[in-house]
């Protein structure tokens, strides 16, 4: 139930520590009138912290912040995959949790949460440049790759720096209501709730090939993605049989053949639907997937979004 009690918001920065990431949660959940929220932003001592992309911070507070606040935000930060912040950085977080804080990390802000094992059995996720890695490093983390932030409850997580702006919302909108939410939505100039999920930012949904033994067929099939492409065009391109082709590719690309034309696919009817006007009918035709229901499908199957909405994200503004 939404309520109007004073909420107490730390934001811990981190050494590397992202601008952007460091400055929405600071942003949205500034002390005004309309917004019962004090926010203390601290790092593990109190004064200079040296941030990424060129600029520090000086912070006044350290980590007796995490003893006071109700909601501990941790922006994402450079290098994340190395190393795991300090010691005394990892049982703070622990022990504000085991008081009854939220704690909510933004972008690569995940990796610390998941040091201190509250994200183990948990669905996460993290920006997408970094979800293997975070996979890699945290096993027992269930990482989502595809959505914009995940609510587990007392631990919440969010994918790259933009959609720590979604994670503050829907913050907003559970501790205050929807209107509320919605204000402060356009008080940043952001969309109140965005669909579909982090899959759709992604330069390509076709992996990067693990080997390039079949480079020259894959290529070949791209220019040609307009046309019907099975398993045996393909193979007789490469020179191999079906079976010899279709286990050597997966074990090349880690997807099968045809899903690997169908990301491709994708992909084109993403390139069209950005650079083009034609309808999503002409799309499905030009990149081989016959009907605008095919490609609506496929779509959303694999991006999580509708060909039509995802055109006006990348059209927005212009």
């Amino acid at each position: 139930m939404p309520t109007s009690r004073l909420h107490r918001v730390a934001v811990l920065v981190l050494e590397g520590a992202k601008p952007l990431d460091v400055g929405i949660p600071a942003q949205v959940f500034t002390t005004r009138a309309s917004m019962p929220y004090d926010v203390r932003v601290c790092g593990a001592t109190p004064g200079l912290v040296t941030g990424g992309d060129g600029l520090s911070y000086y912070v006044d507070h350290g980590l007796d912040a995490l003893e006071w606040a109700d909601i501990v935000f941790v922006p994402g930060y450079r290098f994340p995959d190395r190393d795991d912040p300090p010691k005394g950085v990892v049982d703070a977080l622990i022990a504000a949790h085991a008081r009854g804080a939220r704690l909510a990390a933004i972008s690569t802000g995940a990796f610390a949460l998941a040091a201190t094992g509250l994200l183990d059995g948990r669905r996460a996720t993290t920006h997408w440049h970094y979800t293997r890695a975070l996979m890699a490093r945290h096993p027992l983390v269930q990482v989502d790759e595809n959505v914009l932030f995940v609510d587990e409850g007392s631990v919440l997580t969010s994918a790259g720096a933009a959609s720590g702006i979604d994670l503050c919302l829907h913050i907003l909108r559970g501790d205050l209501g929807v209107a509320a939410s919605n204000h402060a939505a356009r008080r940043l100039v952001a969309a109140p709730y965005r669909s579909g999920g982090q899959a759709q930012y992604v330069p390509r949904s076709v992996p990067e090939p693990l080997g390039e033994r079949f480079g020259a067929t894959r290529e070949w099939a791209l220019h040609r993605l307009g046309e019907p492409l099975t398993l045996e065009i393909l193979a007789r391109e490469a020179g191999v049989s079906a079976r010899t082709f279709s286990r050597r590719f997966v074990e090349e690309t880690g997807y099968t053949p045809m899903q690997w034309v169908m990301r491709a696919r994708i992909d084109l009817a993403r390139e069209l639907l950005e650079r083009s006007q034609r309808s999503v009918e002409q799309i499905a035709t030009d990149v081989g997937l016959g009907t605008g229901a095919n490609l609506r499908l496929h779509f959303q199957r694999i991006l999580g979004t509708t060909p039509s909405e995802y055109r006006r994200t990348f059209t927005r503004g212009e």
